[in-house]
């Protein structure tokens, strides 16, 4: 005597919604998820203009949130790709690099000495923590910035 379980089809517009209470998404990546559940008479593009409008969408959000998330454990290069790869115009990455580019050196010291507390004991160990900023998106300035940086290791050996 089994009891028969009936799915219920969830419209598009409260689908957009579920994902959006979860976390900031850009208009694009929205777009692709929807996509995937959108039946011949769903217009995806007319349904994100509509959450726009209503303000439920923001690329200025997206952008903020992806930043937020992103800055304590990348550099700015990385970060800029990342908002390119979600089609966020470039007024608003250029408004975002001018906040990033200050705190780079702070940021690229702090993945650096979180990952590698000692200072590097020869060259071939100083090139693999050059190459682990770079690889997180680290300008070189900044990668010569952490590098130059002292290490609180010092202070345990008293």
């Amino acid at each position: 005597m089994g009891v028969k379980m009936f799915k219920v089809k969830v419209s598009l517009k409260a689908r957009a919604l579920r994902y959006l209470s979860m976390r900031e998404h850009s208009r694009l990546e929205l777009g692709r998820k929807l996509s995937r559940y959108a039946e011949e008479a769903d217009d995806v593009p007319a349904l994100l203009d509509v959450l726009v409008s209503a303000q439920f969408l923001s690329e200025e959000r997206f952008s903020a949130s992806l930043v937020r998330r992103r800055q304590a454990r990348f550099g700015n290069q990385r970060i800029f790709l990342e908002l390119q790869s979600h089609h966020i115009e470039k007024t608003e990455i250029e408004k975002i690099k001018s906040q990033l580019i200050e705190s780079e050196a702070v940021r690229a010291i702090e993945v650096l000495h979180r990952k590698y507390r000692l200072e590097p004991a020869d060259h071939i160990e100083r090139a693999k923590q050059m190459q682990f900023l770079q690889k997180r998106g680290f300008s070189g300035g900044a990668i010569q910035a952490a590098m130059r940086a002292k290490r609180d290791n010092e202070d345990d050996d008293a």
